[in-house]
């Protein structure tokens, strides 16, 4: 076990410094430090998404003890769809490096979410001082809710939508995690992270699977509207992608399966 986590720890400094560059994934900075003098390392580097075509990393996607319980939730045909490895840098002071409360499913263009689940997993010891998830139970039974921007006077980092009403008294649940340890949970559920106080980086590794069953959906007019044309944006500043692509093209793209066949998505 130790060897697997160290072989994903190399890579990830790998793709950090530049060595590795797997095709379609993206690199993300903190705001904070995104103009930062820092050579490339860990140090600039605070998230990597959609690594399905790094074979290192996309070994996480792949494990019997996550998909034995993925398959519970999507059946036995499983995409990966989204994959992360999060590394929350020490917050600078602004708390940028929190999350605000969101719904996963707010950046999925498919359907149906009871057959989308997250298996996020601590890559060490995460409690409140580096940022865990803070959950809110039961939520998952909801809708999707409006997202956008959260007021924070430190600024937020590009892509982090939150809830704009949820009650403020409804009951957390913050999760400490130790290394190995895996949540899976439903695209609806409400969650976020608080900020990292300490002078570590924090990391966690998840992957969103979902049934090849699932079907695409047109998000126009809808409230995930936002965060298609901001994404679709982003896309085309860095890779020159055109700017009439959907949501549904990149993850067309970015789907690998993992298990059974790939009957739809």
């Amino acid at each position: 076990v130790e060897k697997f986590w160290t072989e994903i720890l190399n890579e990830f400094e790998r793709i950090c410094r530049g060595e590795v560059k797997p095709e379609q994934m993206m690199i993300m900075r903190d705001v904070t430090i995104a103009k930062s003098e820092y050579a490339p390392s860990e140090r600039t580097v605070s998230k990597v998404q959609y690594f399905q075509e790094d074979e290192e990393l996309f070994r996480y996607c792949t494990l019997p003890e996550i998909l034995k319980y993925v398959e519970c939730f999507t059946g036995p045909n499983i995409m990966a769809m989204h994959a992360m490895l999060i590394n929350k840098p020490p917050d600078s002071g602004k708390k940028t490096s929190r999350n605000p409360l969101h719904q996963d499913l707010h950046y999925f263009p498919f359907r149906p979410s009871n057959d989308i689940v997250c298996a996020w997993t601590a890559m060490e010891h995460i409690d409140r001082n580096n940022g865990c998830l803070c959950v809110l139970p039961g939520t998952h039974k909801g809708y999707l809710k409006p997202h956008g921007y959260p007021k924070w006077e430190g600024g937020v980092n590009i892509m982090f939508h939150g809830i704009q009403d949820y009650d403020e008294n409804s009951p957390r649940v913050h999760l400490v995690m130790e290394k190995g340890d895996t949540v899976f949970f439903h695209p609806l559920l409400i969650h976020g992270s608080g900020w990292n106080r300490t002078q570590g980086y924090r990391k966690t590794i998840s992957c969103h699977f979902a049934s090849a069953d699932c079907h695409y959906i047109d998000l126009k007019g809808t409230s995930q509207e936002i965060a298609e044309r901001e994404f679709v944006e982003l896309l085309h500043k860095f890779y020159g992608t055109p700017k009439d692509t959907s949501l549904k093209d990149v993850f067309r793209i970015q789907g690998r399966l993992v298990k059974g066949e790939r009957t739809n998505l």
